[in-house]
Formats: structure tokens, C-alpha cells, sequence
């Protein structure tokens, strides 16, 4: 592989959306990343949280491979094994009612949006659609999800943007000042991981799922990031203990393939009819298979793991001198220095860890079964390039 080659074919061919590191990625195993030159790094970004249990792992290559030799897409007009399978274990895994698929985090939120409002416009007419999203957040990069998003830094460019997003602290307060007789859902990360991994008080979020319950608004949980056994628990909601009414997962469900998911609970399990939305991709035979791989290995024990191993990379790097704070859960972890974290990132490269950056902080998500070695070896070139 010739690394300058692979750079000047992306300068000139792939639209300027990226400000890629001057790596090229070849190969890997685990946590253990191999780039052009033969260089290995420790991954702790796999892929944006997309590779939960790492590079080339077998059980999940293996189904993967086994269902690509049998068929590789069936569109929704018919049936397919793997789509019925995997809905199935969502739902007996988290208590939701029925599935709907598609093909990323983006689209799944997309589809929690126009449940809400039809779930609303169905019981209270077509005035009812407003939906209170938090300052902050993150939900994609369609125009409506962007429109959903928080942050005034993505509100440009693009407009006009889709109206009916209201804009809250993540504060009771902030929620009774967006609140109108028009709101018809509020959608939540339990875990703000683009905007620098925030974590959101507990009892906010019970206090807000009671305010929805009480009024009949739909409680929306995004949990494509912090989903799928990254926090410790199977999905992030539930360290607060509520139970919202829409989740929507995506990244680390396909393992490394394109999938995302929107789970209806009871109220709105049945509002969506043939017709109402739909994905040509959606449900892919052989990104379900990956997922059920996925799906299945999230057991208590190894949840139980996830934190045990977060507890240990959190407690060492509030140690690093010039950490100014540590936040996340599990294996979602963001930090705060008094440098700029793209910096951090670049030098971290230098030494071989792989890491992201969220705004101002540094932002680790490993694979699951990151071993206690390659942690210690992280922190280590953290300590290097932090203190």
C-alpha cells in the first residue's frame, strides 16, 4: 500500500468534509491498529465507537462472512431471517415493542421524529409537533437531525432548517421555558458525546420522564453513541432508571457495518403504518447478522467488565498532571486539559494511541475487550503527552 498515493487519491477525489490525521489505516487485530508504514497504534476511538470488540474479530467476521454466502440483501417487500432475528433480541433485550430499520444513527433519529409527531398528530391533530431538544446535543447530519441538533455551530449554511425544534438547558427550568401546548416529544442523550462526553444528571432525567408521562409526551432516548453496552450498562437511559418511549441505537450495533435502529415502546408500538416510512438498505441481511453477533455477546458479565475497566482508565487519568477534569461512563470517557485537544490527538498519534476529540476535550472509546495491558499502555502515552 503506498501511503502518498492513498492521500493524493483522497485529495482529489472525496469531497473536503474531513479533517483527517495523516494516517492511512491497513490492517489490525483487537485494539491494535497497523497503518501504511507498518506502524501500531492502540485504538481507542474504534471508529467513532462503531468497533465494539475490535479489529478482524472472528465471531463477528465469521457470521458476517456466513450470511454473505447466502444472500446479501433482500429488500423490505420480503421477509428475512436475520432483520426478524435481530428485532426479536432488541426487543427482548431492552423491553421494546417493535423495530424499525435503517442504515445509521441519523436516519434512526429521523425516524423517532416522525413517530412522535405522528404518534401526536393521530391523538391531537397536526398542531402538536414541536419537539424539545437539549443545548448541546448531537442527532445526526440530515436537515432534519441537524435541525434537532443543539448547537448553533451547525445551524449554518444549510437553511432553512426543518422548524419544530426548541432548544433546553438540560435543567427542569430550561424544559418548562421551551414547553408549549404545541410539544409533543423531548429528545434526550443520557450521554452528550460529540459536544465533550456530559453525562446528565439523574434526577433531571427522572423528573423529566414524570413531566412527560404526566402530559403524554413522548420521552425519545438517542443512544447511538452511547449505546450498546459502552456506559456499562446495555443502553446509557438506564443508569438513571427511566424508560423512555422511542430509543434509537446505531454505531457499535453492526459492529462495523451500517445499521441503525429505532426501538418503539408501548405507546407508539403501533403507530407507524405501511407506508409511513420505509429504507431500501434498512434491516440488510448481512449487517443483522452482525448485529445479532454484537447483540448477543452484551451480557451482565461482560457489562460488569465494561465498568470495572472504565472505573480504572477514569481513576489513572484524573492522576495525569494538567487534567483539569474527567467525565464519561464505561468506556466513554472524555478529558479536560489546558491544551487544545486536536494537540493532544496528533501527539498522541505520534506515539501510537489512537484517540478522538469532542470540542475542547479528548474523547476515548476503546473497544470492550480492550485488555488491562494495551489500558496501561494507553495511559501511559497519556501521561506522556498530557502531564
Amino acid at each position: 500500500m503506498d501511503k502518498n498515493k492513498v492521500i493524493s487519491n483522497d485529495k482529489n477525489y472525496i469531497a473536503n468534509t474531513y479533517a483527517r490525521f495523516n494516517v492511512v489505516i491497513k490492517d489490525g487485530k483487537g485494539s491494535i491498529l497497523t497503518d501504511a508504514d507498518g506502524k501500531q497504534y492502540i485504538d481507542c476511538a474504534t471508529g467513532i465507537g462503531v468497533n465494539l470488540f475490535g479489529i478482524n474479530d472472528e465471531e463477528w467476521k465469521n457470521t458476517v462472512i456466513s450470511q454473505i454466502n447466502r444472500v446479501q440483501h433482500v429488500c423490505n417487500l420480503y421477509y428475512a431471517e436475520p432483520q426478524t432475528e435481530l428485532a426479536k433480541l432488541l426487543c427482548e433485550m431492552s423491553g421494546a415493542k417493535k423495530v424499525f430499520f435503517g442504515n445509521s444513527g441519523a436516519e434512526a433519529n429521523e425516524c423517532a421524529i416522525k413517530t412522535a409527531r405522528k404518534y401526536s398528530s393521530d391523538k391531537y391533530g397536526g398542531e402538536r409537533y414541536e419537539i424539545i431538544t437539549l443545548k448541546d446535543s448531537f442527532h445526526g447530519r440530515t436537515i432534519a437531525t441537524l435541525s434537532a441538533t443543539g448547537q448553533d455551530e451547525f445551524h449554518k449554511h444549510f437553511a432553512p432548517f426543518v422548524e419544530g425544534f426548541r432548544y433546553a438547558e438540560p435543567t427542569m427550568e430550561g424544559i418548562f421555558s421551551c414547553y408549549t401546548e404545541k410539544t409533543c416529544a423531548v429528545m434526550i442523550e443520557a450521554i452528550q458525546g460529540e459536544s465533550g462526553v456530559n453525562v446528565l444528571d439523574f434526577n433531571f432525567l427522572k423528573q423529566l420522564e414524570k413531566f412527560c408521562k404526566e402530559r403524554d409526551i413522548l420521552l425519545i432516548a438517542d443512544e447511538v453513541q452511547c449505546g450498546n453496552g459502552r456506559t456499562g450498562y446495555l443502553y446509557a437511559y438506564e443508569a438513571a432508571g427511566i424508560h423512555p418511549d422511542i430509543v434509537t441505537t446505531a454505531k457499535a450495533l453492526g459492529g462495523g457495518l451500517p445499521i441503525g435502529a429505532c426501538l418503539l415502546f408501548d405507546k407508539c408500538a403501533q403507530t407507524l403504518d405501511a407506508g409511513d416510512h420505509g429504507s431500501t438498505f434498512g434491516g440488510n441481511p448481512v449487517a443483522c447478522a452482525g448485529a445479532i453477533s454484537i447483540m448477543k455477546r452484551l451480557t451482565k458479565d461482560l457489562l460488569l467488565e465494561v465498568k470495572g475497566k472504565g472505573d480504572y482508565f477514569r481513576m489513572n487519568i484524573s492522576r495525569i498532571r494538567n487534567v483539569k477534569s474527567v467525565s464519561g461512563m464505561g468506556l466513554m470517557i472524555g478529558i479536560e486539559t489546558d491544551r487544545p485537544a486536536r494537540e493532544i490527538a496528533e501527539k498522541c498519534l505520534e506515539k501510537g494511541l489512537i484517540v478522538l476529540t469532542a470540542h475542547k476535550k479528548v474523547r476515548l472509546l476503546p473497544p470492550l475487550n480492550i485488555t488491562k495491558d494495551e489500558i496501561d499502555e494507553a495511559l501511559k502515552i497519556l501521561n506522556e503527552v498530557i502531564g
